[in-house]
This record gives C-alpha cells, sequence and structure tokens, in this order.
C-alpha cells in the first residue's frame, strides 16, 4: 500500500497534520472575538507591530486581524485540497496533487515570513521563534516538492504484430 508513497507526499501530509488545526484554531479565535485573538501568543507580534509600529485604529487593526484570518484559512484550505487529493492513488502517483501544496506553502511562507519580521522588529522572542520554525518547515517542503518530481511512467512502444500464417506478405497480394 505505501510502495507508491513519495517523501514530498508524507511530507506534505506530516505539514497539513500540523497546519491545518493550529492555523485554523488562531484563525477562528480571531473571527470570534478580533481583537483579542489578535493578541494571542500566534499572533501577539503582529498585534504588536500594527499597534506600534503602524499606528492602527481600532477598526483597522479589526480589519487587519481579520485579514490575517482569512489568509490563514487559505492555507488551511489548500491543505485540505492537498489531502483531499492525496488520497486519490493515481492523482498521488502522477503528482497532481503538488499544486495545491504549493500554493499553500507559498502563502504560508509569506505569511509565517511577514510575522517573523514584525516579530523582529517588536522583540518579541516567543513569537519570532515560533514564526521562524513555520518558515522553516513550509521552506523545508517547498525545497523537497522542488527537487522530487513523480516518477515517469515507462513509455511502451508497440512493435507491429507479426503477420499470421494466414496473411503472406507478397508483392502481389491483393
Amino acid at each position: 500500500m505505501f510502495r507508491n508513497w513519495r517523501i514530498g507526499s508524507v511530507n506534505g501530509a506530516l505539514l497539513a497534520a500540523y497546519f491545518i488545526p493550529a492555523w485554523s484554531l488562531v484563525a477562528f479565535n480571531i473571527m470570534v472575538a478580533p481583537v483579542h485573538g489578535l493578541y494571542e501568543r500566534p499572533t501577539v507580534a503582529v498585534a504588536l507591530f500594527l499597534s506600534d509600529h503602524l499606528q492602527m485604529s481600532g477598526i483597522s487593526t479589526v480589519r487587519a486581524a481579520w485579514l490575517l484570518a482569512l489568509g490563514r484559512l487559505t492555507v488551511v484550505a489548500f491543505f485540505a485540497i492537498y489531502l483531499a487529493l492525496l488520497v486519490v492513488p493515481r492523482t498521488r502517483k502522477s503528482g497532481g496533487s503538488d499544486e495545491a501544496l504549493g500554493i499553500a506553502l507559498a502563502i504560508g511562507s509569506l505569511i509565517s515570513f511577514a510575522s517573523m519580521i514584525m516579530a523582529s522588529k517588536v522583540a518579541e522572542m516567543a513569537a519570532l521563534r515560533l514564526h521562524a520554525t513555520e518558515l522553516l518547515l513550509l521552506l523545508g517542503a517547498a525545497i523537497v516538492l522542488v527537487i522530487e518530481r513523480p516518477a515517469a511512467v515507462p513509455q511502451v512502444a508497440e512493435a507491429p504484430a507479426p503477420l499470421g500464417l494466414e496473411q503472406a506478405e507478397l508483392l502481389h497480394n491483393s
């Protein structure tokens, strides 16, 4: 059963197993209570950066929090699509699920990188370590995805079928 699994597929499934629940909880906490959810540990660096460096008003901070939640839910959705496509063996063997994983990795890396930069600007070391770890996980999976390609399907050249005894190949046979 596990003979046709590539290391990139297993790596993507493990990443999805981490990012789907972790980022869903953060996004739903932000959606329920935007300001309170934004000031929780995974997003506190973004909240401090928005309030200290950009001096955003309350409603602008709520809008930025919802935008962050939307971005995180988009990454979660693409990881879920990747897992759904990974279940189908033909899609997994051909690498058809890699596009959804690539989109999740790109958007997730962008969010983690921006959050890491914001955490370094406000000197929030715990958030910096969290976002740097997430970024390294996503970039490592992207490298594996780029380097490891799906196995090529061998092309079988068909030889012409031999003529039977009743079909003689003669020049004047009509």
